[in-house]
């Protein structure tokens, strides 16, 4: 219900853009470095264990191929979501469940303002608009780095990797990974914010109600990865 009614607001153009900036700045660039970093190693490490095989079978010059389509069709955008979830998703429910008990959501209901529309809609488009972006910049860190360790540890040719991914890559892959991001960004924000808003009790039922988000979260996103994977892949 939070969802849709968000997403309604959303689109009747009822957006607090102030509010949104501060929400964008916290999914987006608060955001950044754990991505890059996690990209750096999903990459390398992936790298690590498929170069190692195929070069032994001879067949180093597929490597790009399957990194790349292995990150844009699964790793990327799953990994992502994950990250979001334990950067994002816990502050937005959080926060959210702290001004609910302290009874900061009843005051501005007071003052004749809708909840969802001043504090979950910023929250949502904030995550829809920015979980591409985190993915996107996940897939091309993690195909960086495998391809400077495939360099490095396998003495594969930075030409003969890059053609490997324009080879193996369809031209639909990266649009359905940032379908998947997309989903995935609305999934965060919708469940982290119910969860936040309908916290009851004292303090440290905040605590449980984040806890309560994150495995929510991990688990629909689990299951939706598996349809959108059908249905995009399939």
């Amino acid at each position: 219900m939070i969802g849709g009614q968000a997403l309604a607001a959303i689109a009747r153009g009822r957006i607090g853009f102030n509010d949104l900036l501060m929400e964008l700045l916290e999914a987006g660039p608060g955001s950044f470095l754990i991505v890059l970093i996690t990209g750096l190693a999903a990459g390398t490490v992936f790298n690590i264990q498929v170069a190692a095989e195929l070069s032994r079978q001879g067949a180093g010059a597929t490597v790009g191929g399957l990194l790349a389509l292995g990150m844009s069709r699964e790793i990327a955008p799953l990994l992502t979501a994950m990250l979001l979830t334990g950067k994002v998703a816990t502050a937005f429910a959080a926060q959210l469940g702290t001004m609910k008990v302290t009874e900061q959501i009843d005051a501005i209901t007071m003052l004749r303002t809708d909840p969802v529309e001043y504090l979950v809609v910023p929250r949502v488009l904030a995550m829809v608009l920015m979980a591409p972006v985190q993915c996107l910049l996940f897939f091309g860190v993690a195909i960086w780095s495998g391809q400077v360790s495939s360099s490095l540890l396998y003495s594969i040719p930075p030409t003969v990797f890059w053609n490997s991914v324009r080879t193996w890559m369809e031209p639909d892959d990266l649009p359905s990974m940032l379908v998947k991001a997309v989903v995935f960004g609305l999934q965060i924000a919708v469940l982290s914010c119910g969860w936040g808003l309908t916290t009851s009790g004292g303090p440290k039922e905040v605590g449980t109600s984040t806890t309560g988000a994150v495995v929510m979260i991990l688990v629909t996103v689990a299951l939706m990865d598996v349809v959108l994977t059908q249905v995009l892949f399939g």
